[in-house]
């Protein structure tokens, strides 16, 4: 087949990859500190705040597949995605801003506000997110500007996702001078008004070029005819939700691990510091996808993320210190080469449901969001779950059924859903997507 010319300017990859930014420049923010914010900072007990989190991550599930079903019945003159970020980047602002927000209520009154904060700024995530996903395939028809796109933003996503961790906490302590309210609700106002720029600056830069509008805006039962046919849409949502798990399990767990452990809780940051890599690992897509097919590549990537935890395994229970961290990095490489992939095997199986007669880029890249809320939230309860059954005790001496835990879910359990991985992509038939298309 012909490859078609790229249809792109580099302005516009460039506005594109920076929406990936936008949204993570607060939802970093979110993901890491917010539950020290509600506990240390607001006064939140942990108990209701866990409780709130389990609701929201619920939420956020229902609400993927409601954003695509809404994109995928979009009518405008800018398209069925591209609007999604002029409609819902002021109250996606508003609403991070309003999270950081402490008034001076009673205790129960503290509680409800964090649930209409945090719960609405969930929803609009997933408005101005999903669209990244959803429009890729409508921007080009080349498959190599497909793939220069979806590098270009995951790239620019992940690089902010170390910008906030190493910037947002002297920033608090800048903003605060002390005051820690003061402190967090001025930085997130800073990364607010970056976020509504990028955003804004995304709706303005990019283009839908390749919707069929007879093919678009289709009943809901013919949708979900199509997706029983796109078995590789059905292989990459497994895929994703594994991925997010294994990432859930292996984050939440590295912190105990070094505190109780090593008892070196301050090399965190150090062990965080190794994850770069992954940066490389999504730089490496272009290069490594010349001469591999994505599934390959992608399978790779897999291949590298399990030798890296295997290193990790030896080092555990070396105590080796330096065989750690290589694990570590050479984990983290493999990591950036599989998330770098998931938007454009994404985009792939819009183009192949297309050739099946719907265009529901929609609901089908509400696959990305799902995938990350259920992986995450169910990494959350095993994690949690184990930590509560082995009788954890918050910063206390842990049993030995409890660091035989941490290990387990440190080591063990991430290999073995590595191995669940490898197992479900070599389900994804690429070659018969290629020939359809053709």
């Amino acid at each position: 087949m012909k490859e078609k010319k790229w249809q792109t300017k580099w302005p516009e990859r460039i506005s594109y990859g920076m929406s990936d930014a936008a949204d993570n420049l607060i939802f970093q923010v979110m993901t890491t500190y917010l539950l020290y914010f509600y506990t240390d900072v607001y006064g939140l007990s942990a108990g209701n705040v866990a409780i709130l989190f389990v609701v929201a991550r619920v939420a956020d599930v229902l609400e993927s597949i409601l954003i695509g079903f809404m994109i995928d019945h979009t009518h405008s003159r800018f398209g069925k995605s591209r609007p999604f970020f002029l409609w819902y980047a002021l109250p996606y602002v508003a609403f991070a801003i309003l999270t950081f927000v402490t008034p001076d209520f009673s205790a129960q009154g503290k509680l409800v506000w964090a649930y209409f904060t945090y719960l609405g700024l969930g929803f609009f995530y997933t408005a101005v997110n999903s669209p990244i996903t959803s429009v890729l395939p409508t921007m080009t028809q080349n498959e190599r500007e497909l793939t220069l796109l979806g590098v270009i933003r995951q790239f620019c996503g992940s690089s902010v996702q170390i910008i906030v961790g190493v910037f947002t906490l002297p920033l608090v302590a800048f903003f605060g001078q002390g005051d820690r309210r003061q402190g967090f609700l001025l930085t997130i106002v800073l990364f607010g008004i970056i976020s509504l720029v990028l955003i804004l600056n995304t709706f303005f830069h990019i283009r839908e070029r390749f919707t069929r509008k007879e093919i678009s805006h289709q009943p809901l039962r013919k949708v979900l005819q199509m997706l029983r046919k796109n078995r590789p849409w059905i292989t990459i949502s497994i895929v994703i939700f594994l991925f997010w798990l294994v990432t859930a399990v292996k984050n939440q767990t590295m912190i105990y691990y070094f505190k109780y452990t090593l008892h070196a809780k301050d090399l965190v940051p150090l062990a965080n510091g190794f994850m770069f890599s992954s940066l490389i690992g999504v730089l490496l897509i272009m290069y490594l996808t010349n001469t591999l097919k994505k599934k390959q590549t992608m399978f790779t990537g897999m291949l590298i993320a399990f030798g890296g935890q295997v290193i990790i395994a030896f080092g555990v229970y070396s105590d080796a210190l330096w065989l750690l961290l290589a694990g570590i990095l050479i984990n983290s490489l493999g990591h950036g080469i599989i998330v770098g992939l998931v938007s454009i095997m994404i985009a792939d199986t819009i183009r192949y449901g297309m050739s099946l007669g719907i265009q529901a880029e929609g609901l089908l890249a509400a696959t990305d969001d799902f995938g990350v809320n259920l992986g995450l939230g169910i990494g959350g309860l095993i994690t949690g779950g184990l930590f509560h059954l082995s009788g954890y005790v918050p910063n206390g001496v842990q049993n030995a059924q409890t660091l035989h835990i941490i290990n387990l879910n440190y080591v063990w359990i991430p290999l073995l859903i590595y191995g669940l991985m490898m197992l479900a992509l070599s389900f994804y038939n690429e070659e018969t997507m290629q020939e359809t298309a053709s």
